[in-house]
């Protein structure tokens, strides 16, 4: 699951970033709201949390632009403390939930997850190439029947080449992606958790997916390269 936040105080998005990486999901940064719109009209989002007082564009600017667009992704909006009319006016204008800063981050996670469960009818939470399968929601991975035990880390990174099966992904977009700081070109530590990975979910099948592909990155796919 991808999430972007959109808020201009550099220690909650510090703190949000984290917090939502902990819980497995991938997390996109905007702290003004030109950038946070770039993003959410570039990218496909599974939540969107966006604060309402932002620098150069307002949440609710955003909000209003993204639903006339049929950008119809689940949006949590953070409002000032008894902000009624910030609250009302989002609710109004297309967003789904909204939280009083400041807020525990155990029910900010509670509330995205109901998010989430709200999409599911008409969006499958199962991702699935060959036999092995993801489930999105549980965090339970498959193969070929066969539970499998991963890490935190090691899922979030089976998670997104599944979200992406059969594209090239480089080594600074797994980085930015399930680590979330800047690739240095010096770090090994994508090829360390791709061995982490073949071992848990190739070595005992035929059929390998996790194709390395020489001077470009990783693509998971059913078919060698």
């Amino acid at each position: 699951m991808r999430i972007l936040v959109v808020d201009d105080e550099p220690y909650l998005t510090d703190l949000l970033n984290k917090a939502l990486k902990e819980e497995g999901y991938s997390v996109d940064i905007a702290q003004n709201g030109i950038d946070g719109m770039e993003c959410a009209k570039m990218n496909v989002y599974d939540v969107i949390i966006l604060d309402i007082m932002l620098p150069e564009i307002d949440g609710i600017q955003i909000l209003k632009n993204l639903r006339n667009m049929n950008i119809n992704t689940p949006i949590l909006m953070l409002t000032a403390k008894d902000a009624l009319d910030d609250k009302v006016k989002g609710l109004d204008t297309g967003a789904d939930d909204y939280m009083t800063k400041p807020f525990e981050l155990s029910e900010l996670t509670a509330r995205i997850r109901a998010l989430l469960r709200r999409e599911q009818p008409s969006k499958s939470p199962i991702l699935k190439i060959a036999d092995l399968e993801v489930n999105t929601l549980t965090h339970d991975v498959r193969r070929g029947g066969k539970t499998i035990t991963l890490t935190s880390k090691e899922y979030s990174l089976l998670e997104y080449m599944m979200r992406n099966s059969g594209r090239v992904l480089t080594r600074s977009q797994i980085v930015d992606h399930v680590w979330g700081y800047e690739f240095d070109g010096l770090s090994n530590i994508i090829d360390v958790y791709i061995r982490y990975l073949r071992k848990k979910i190739d070595d005992d099948f035929d059929i390998k997916l996790i194709q390395t592909i020489r001077g470009s990155g990783y693509c998971l796919k059913e078919t060698q390269l």
